[in-house]
């Protein structure tokens, strides 16, 4: 590695570490949930977030839009939400005139950090529209395309306990989420801070540590970052351990119906670069590897019924697959 590079890595780091900081000042007691989000930010994928109501979730998207310089907007899934919605129409108008047209009003999925709350409560129909912009980050309407904002980020929440009246993200779909983030409940010190940090008539606000055009280089320096080979056969090896055959893991032929594609060896290898970039290292390591195995692969891995009859889960499949690295 080149000193410049290295040097590049260092300051990269440092600044990140001034970003975890100040969004741990507003987001209190989710410290895990906060790397892993500026991880998937920095390797440029989306997040798809796991959390009963109240855990900050909101917060945690307005506060990482502002010290990561970027515009953000919410979306409430509901049943009756239309693409349109979404994405934006086209409405005729006159003008001055007399001569009529079609304007297009762009929607909310024009910005560069949109929190889709709740994507399980939208109609299929809707949930289509807002994947195929997250992977073509273009929007088609009325046989024109227009461009999404740079950087182009999605955060969708999903609520783990009320499933009634939603409707699942297809596997296919899922798979396009670079990274599953469960978020759990504070610990008691921490909650006891959110507690004094929200009733007080004190509130801590954010400023801007970062532009639009510092983030596109530091997803442009996660991939510059150099890998060893340690690394991409751990990598290698855990995914293709994954799928049911000769080389498999043992309760991975027995209960796996949807086995993880290539999408999880490419998210695994920025995610290893960019954990190590946010952790202030200038080179991943194979820890790295094993412990962002679950959030990589959760969400690309489906079990079939004879393992919810044993109690088997996606967890202990994971760390079976880990245990042989």
């Amino acid at each position: 590695m080149t000193d410049t590079i290295e040097h590049t890595l260092r300051t990269a780091s440092a600044r990140l570490a001034d970003a975890r900081t100040a969004i741990g000042k507003v987001v209190i007691g989710q410290d895990d949930v906060v790397d892993r989000v500026l991880i998937t930010l920095i390797s440029g994928g989306h997040v798809l977030l796991i959390g009963v109501p109240g855990l900050a979730k909101t917060l945690l998207v307005d506060t990482v839009a502002t010290v990561m310089g970027l515009t953000s907007n919410r979306i409430q899934c509901t049943p009756d939400l239309m693409p349109a919605d979404i994405l934006g129409s086209e409405v005729l108008e006159e003008d001055a005139k007399g001569k009529r047209g079609f304007r297009f009003i762009k929607g909310p999925v024009f910005t560069q950090f949109l929190m889709a709350d709740e994507i399980n409560r939208a109609s299929p129909r809707t949930q289509s529209a807002l994947l195929q912009a997250m992977q073509e980050r273009t929007v088609s309407v009325g046989g024109k395309t227009h461009t999404l904002p740079e950087p182009f980020h999605v955060l969708a929440t999903q609520n783990p306990i009320e499933q009634e009246g939603t409707y699942p993200l297809p596997e296919a779909q899922l798979d396009r989420f670079f990274m599953q983030i469960d978020v759990g409940y504070p610990d008691e010190e921490s909650e006891r801070a959110v507690i004094l940090a929200t009733t007080s008539g004190q509130k801590k606000g954010v400023k801007p540590l970062f532009k639009k055009d510092e983030l596109l280089a530091l997803q442009d320096l996660v991939r510059d970052m150099p890998v060893g080979e340690t690394v991409v056969d751990a990598i290698l090896k855990l995914v293709r351990r994954a799928r049911p055959g000769a080389d498999a893991a043992k309760l991975v032929n027995d209960y796996v119906t949807w086995p993880p594609g290539p999408r999880a060896s490419q998210a695994l290898m920025l995610a290893c670069r960019a954990k190590a970039l946010v952790e202030g290292r200038t080179t991943p390591s194979v820890d790295d590897v094993i412990e962002l195995a679950e959030p990589i692969l959760k969400h690309r891995m489906a079990l079939n019924y004879q393992a919810r009859a044993n109690g088997v889960t996606l967890r202990d499949v994971i760390d079976s697959l880990v245990d042989g690295l």
